[in-house]
């Protein structure tokens, strides 16, 4: 009789666990961003609604005259916001948190409101690498920069909302936008780049033009920006890579909530056709950064621990890394700063070939322009946050359960 072959299946227990092997996760997951700006103290759900996502990204403008208790007020409702993170920078309006108008006991009283709350993280021409990491959510990594810089035709700050502008005349936003790394998946600027989303109401484009040409060069996922409320839409730039600053072709965007409850979504994912796989160049070291320190977004317990916080925002970000720069200037020759990782303008192709495409979002949600009312007093209007989705690599290796 020929020998048995030995079973692989080890016998049965009825004290040993059965090794149930579960398949690893998906290398990307979908990760879903609502994306506002330009609230000028109005707030969710009072004037607008937020409808439910991953993320709460906020370009600027949170404030009218840009006073410490307008921000303190617009901050309250943004941390109640159930969000895992809560990404914002500010505008011409936001005057408190300029260093350039203010006192420094004015300054310092700003940035503490926003220090302070673990579950925001301002971005002031500064850049981070954030790891999703609520037991419910996608678990997915993006690294991000954020700037609350815009061109202003008025001399020397004249206007009363003037803060961080830089004159749309000069040249010097140049080394400004050289400083945004080439590995960021996602950027947040308060002004449009020129030429998108920027018309205003007699359809003058006043983007930055600077921006846009840092927009070929680095190539992000999605560029949100907001400042000119007539702009608020959304589109997708293909670039030509062969010729420096080109563009390839614009996509326009159909609103499918507009004139109704639907949510007005954009999608990003390869199946809906968009062509930006993210690799960007080089890494950032776990827990370094250049000239920077390691930011937790919310606080609480690390998920390593025993503790399970009842609530989702209890949850940090792990291992998110920031290159902080609370008091921004536009670079000069004589005070220009190391740059934050990966941000060499020299080789912006360099295995970046899958950039192909960005998708700007100008998200203003006022619907018009300062002081909102428009003619004939026909009062405000207040536009829907945009939803974008955006495939994402996923940080948590697989493991096995039993």
């Amino acid at each position: 009789m020929p020998e048995s072959i030995p079973s692989r299946i080890p016998p049965e227990s009825s004290t040993s666990p059965t090794r149930i092997l579960h398949p690893p996760p998906p290398r990307t997951r979908k990760t879903r961003f609502v994306c506002i700006s330009d609230t000028h103290n109005a707030s969710a759900p009072s004037s607008f609604q937020l409808p439910r996502g991953d993320v709460l990204l906020h370009a600027g403008d949170l404030t009218n005259q840009g006073s410490i208790s307008e921000l303190r007020k617009t901050l309250k409702w943004i941390k109640d916001a159930d969000f895992e993170a809560k990404i914002i920078v500010a505008g011409n309006h936001d005057v408190s948190l300029d260093p350039e108008l203010t006192t420094q006991h004015q300054d310092q009283e700003s940035l503490s409101l926003l220090t302070s709350s673990p579950s925001i993280l301002y971005l002031s021409h500064s850049a981070a690498e954030i790891n999703l990491s609520s037991p419910t959510g996608p678990h997915t990594t993006f690294r991000i920069f954020g700037s609350p810089f815009s061109p202003t035709s008025s001399p020397s700050k004249s206007s009363p909302y003037s803060a961080f502008t830089y004159p749309s005349s000069s040249s010097s936003s140049t080394p400004l936008w050289n400083t945004i790394p080439l590995d960021t998946d996602i950027l947040i600027t308060h002004t449009p780049p020129h030429t998108h989303l920027d018309a205003r109401s007699d359809a003058q484009p006043i983007g930055c033009e600077d921006l846009r040409k840092a927009l070929w060069r680095v190539r992000p996922r999605l560029a949100l920006c907001g400042h000119v409320h007539e702009g608020r839409g959304s589109e997708v730039v293909r670039w030509n890579l062969d010729v420096e600053g080109k563009e390839e072709s614009v996509r326009g965007w159909e609103d499918p909530g507009r004139g109704n409850k639907k949510m007005s979504i954009v999608d990003l994912s390869a199946r809906a056709g968009f062509e930006n796989d993210g690799v960007g160049v080089g890494d950032w070291e776990e827990g370094e950064s250049s000239d920077g320190v390691q930011v937790v977004v919310d606080g609480g317990a690390d998920l390593d621990s025993d503790a399970k916080p009842r609530q989702r925002d209890k949850y940090r970000l792990r291992r998110s890394i920031a290159h902080i720069n609370p008091h921004p200037s536009i670079p000069t020759s004589s005070t220009s700063t190391s740059p934050p990782p990966s941000s060499s303008p020299s080789d912006p192709l360099s295995n970046r070939l899958g950039r192909k495409e960005t998708c700007i979002v100008n998200a203003a949600i006022m619907g018009r322009s300062w002081p909102h009312n428009g003619a004939r007093g026909r009062g405000k209007t207040f536009n829907k946050p945009i939803v974008v989705d955006i495939e994402l690599p996923v940080w948590e290796i697989g493991r096995y359960f039993l």
